[in-house]
């Protein structure tokens, strides 16, 4: 099967996030044009990933490697943002990531990154149906990351949201997992 329109619009996604990365990993106060581009890069990956979605709904464009891609690209572009905005915390004039914020966000896609793993060796399936705690997780992580792009103080109080619904979406995604590999298990008893 040809890739999709939808899959190519979310290759591109995952190829610009190599360009946020080094716009962010070579910003400093003297080049803050690199801040506006990644944000610039970071809008842009955003709206593709409406785009893409509403594409692939509306074009029954729905594939399998769309179900892969589309949420692995979200996951690089947005373990990329906090990492690197973290990384360049001392340059950032107004607010700063906290470590906590970071390590918490960057935590819940590594344990579900593992437990889709685990489900596939074991169940032979991927679970990559997003939950509406997922989306709205995503959603404040975003709003996040763009508060920080453009420095806005009270972005802080977007983390509330982050830290709420990235635990929230984390414990929900560990007990969908553990009931698919719990019937799984009972397949074979």
């Amino acid at each position: 099967m040809a890739l999709t329109f939808a899959n190519k619009i979310t290759i591109c996604r995952i190829l610009a996030v190599p360009f946020f990365i080094l716009a962010l990993l070579y910003y400093t106060p003297y080049r803050e044009s690199l801040r506006f581009i990644a944000l610039g890069i970071f809008l842009f990956a955003v709206i593709t990933d409406v785009i893409d979605g509403y594409v692939a709904r509306t074009r029954h464009q729905k594939t399998p490697a769309g179900k892969i891609l589309d949420p692995l690209a979200d996951k690089i572009l947005l373990i990329s943002a906090f990492m690197c905005l973290f990384m360049a915390r001392a340059y950032l004039p107004v607010i700063q990531f906290p470590l906590w914020l970071v390590v918490m966000v960057i935590s819940r896609d590594i344990i579900l990154i593992i437990g889709t793993m685990l489900i596939y060796i074991f169940h032979h399936t991927l679970p990559m149906e997003s939950t509406r705690w997922g989306k709205i997780s995503t959603f404040f992580q975003v709003l996040a990351v763009i508060g920080m792009l453009i420095q806005w103080k009270f972005s802080v109080v977007l983390w509330y949201g982050v830290v709420f619904f990235t635990i929230i979406s984390g414990i929900d995604y560990i007990r969908h997992g553990i009931r698919l590999l719990n019937d799984h298990a009972q397949e074979f008893a």
